[in-house]
């Protein structure tokens, strides 16, 4: 593991996914990267439940991470890998709320209310085709949802106390030489000169999370009931 990703998910993950990648620090591990292999969705609610924690195993083949579940973990990821770099991703935490809000946050909050039959339906599809990936939720709120912000996601000040606080903890406890506070807005050079590469005679990727969310949402369930993988 060369890069450790601290940031909150919507604050350019997505971005910092591909931009790495395209430094050679890839494959980037993300929560695409569960989406897309469900039978991950077990080693995180284990590692959230308190069963099991191999790094090694968890990570194997990624030289780099972003995004949750791995940044709920940034703590120990840090101290299991002392040479890789760290790199907090920030946006404004007002905007950064109204995007989680309407993407990560309304999918957990929706588990909690009474479901519509269609949505009943694909979960009882998705269930019997793909079981592990049923266990998204309940990973989710172990790793996420309940470790980092108490379960109180529906609280808009408390969720945004969290984030603030988290940026602090993180600038506090990570040495200055190894950690870059980036806004992706700043593109390359940041970026480049903090991991020595040279700067990509290309745009730098500016992803549009909220929308990215919520096709593959959809499509990956779809993939699941037709696929059952």
């Amino acid at each position: 593991m060369k890069v450790i990703g601290a940031g909150f998910g919507r604050t350019g993950t997505r971005s910092l996914k591909a931009a790495l990648e395209r430094l050679g620090y890839g494959p980037c591990y993300h929560m695409s990267t569960v989406i897309a292999e469900p039978y991950r969705v077990r080693q995180w609610l284990d590692v959230g439940e308190g069963r099991a924690r191999d790094w090694d195993e968890v990570f194997t083949g990624f030289q780099s991470a972003v995004d949750w579940p791995a940044a709920s973990y940034w703590r120990e990821l840090a101290e299991h890998y002392p040479d890789a770099k760290v790199i907090l991703t920030v946006r404004d935490p007002r905007r950064w709320y109204e995007s989680v809000s309407e993407t990560i946050f309304a999918s957990a909050l929706a588990e909690r209310r009474s479901m519509p039959i269609r949505r009943r339906v694909i979960r009882w599809l998705v269930a019997r085709r793909a079981p592990d990936f049923a266990l998204y939720p309940r990973m989710a709120r172990a790793t996420v949802m309940d470790r980092v912000f108490d379960g109180r996601i529906d609280d808009p000040a408390y969720v945004m106390k969290v984030f603030e606080r988290h940026l602090a903890e993180v600038q506090a406890a990570i040495p200055a030489a190894r950690l870059l506070v980036f806004d992706v807005r700043e593109g390359w050079e940041p970026l480049c000169a903090f991991l020595g590469t040279p700067v990509p005679d290309e745009p730098f990727l500016q992803a549009n999370e909220r929308e990215a969310f919520r096709r593959k949402r959809t499509g990956r369930q779809l993939r699941l009931i037709l696929r059952g993988r």
